[in-house]
């Protein structure tokens, strides 16, 4: 079983807006906060939350990883919820991560089609199934390599949205996440204080006024 992760919320309240108007908000998730709350009170403190002390009518679009950085979109009514989740689902979102990882991947770039399910016994962590996962698809390309430090920056596009489907194909190609600490080796755990994952763009047609795109962007933190 993979020992519980200790929860420590950063401090702060109202997470940075990067858009809003009436009907939706695009805000930069910090690293080490819950999207949503999970079990117990020590888990109550959550990104949705705290945007609604300012919003009380936000609703959650989608979610990002306690441990990921950046952009996460959350609707303020729920036609706004229904047209947002239904462009995640249809895969009609543009979502750019930036990752650094161990090592350097062949090439410059490359996808990772590789199935995810569950792993039951080692929950929440994901594993690579052939036989009973689902689909998976990410599409990487490599934007510099240190050889010095023996890693490397990727900008990190998924087809699909698979829970931890990011840091489960980079430890699945070879080059674990920097600072993760669910699926990279110790020495790769080690070598950053957080998970060096940042969801730095995200590119989707206005839920509520066809024609108009929105393109917004978050610098990565690291």
């Amino acid at each position: 079983m993979v020992e519980p992760i200790l929860y420590r919320p950063p401090r702060g309240g109202m997470p940075r807006v990067c858009f809003r108007d009436r009907h939706l908000l695009v805000v930069d998730k910090p690293a080490g906060l819950l999207s949503v709350p999970g079990r117990g009170e020590r888990h109550r403190d959550c990104l949705l939350h705290r945007v609604q002390e300012c919003h009380p009518g936000a609703r959650v679009v989608h979610r990002l990883d306690m441990d990921t950085s950046g952009l996460l979109v959350l609707a303020l009514h729920p036609e706004a919820q229904s047209r947002l989740s239904r462009a995640f689902q249809t895969r009609r979102v543009a979502k750019h991560y930036l990752a650094v990882v161990a090592g350097r991947p062949p090439g410059v770039r490359g996808a990772i089609d590789l199935p995810l399910a569950a792993d039951w016994p080692n929950r929440p962590r994901q594993v690579v199934d052939r036989a009973r996962g689902r689909a998976a698809l990410t599409r990487w390309a490599l934007l510099g390599y240190d050889p010095v430090a023996d890693r490397s920056r990727l900008l990190l596009r998924p087809v699909t949205g698979r829970s931890h489907q990011l840091r489960v194909h980079l430890q699945a190609l070879g080059h674990p996440i920097l600072g993760d600490p669910l699926y990279a080796d110790p020495a790769a755990r080690h070598a950053a204080p957080r998970l060096l994952l940042h969801a730095r763009r995200l590119a989707f047609e206005h839920p509520l006024e066809p024609g108009r795109w929105l393109d917004v962007w978050s610098p990565e933190p690291f």
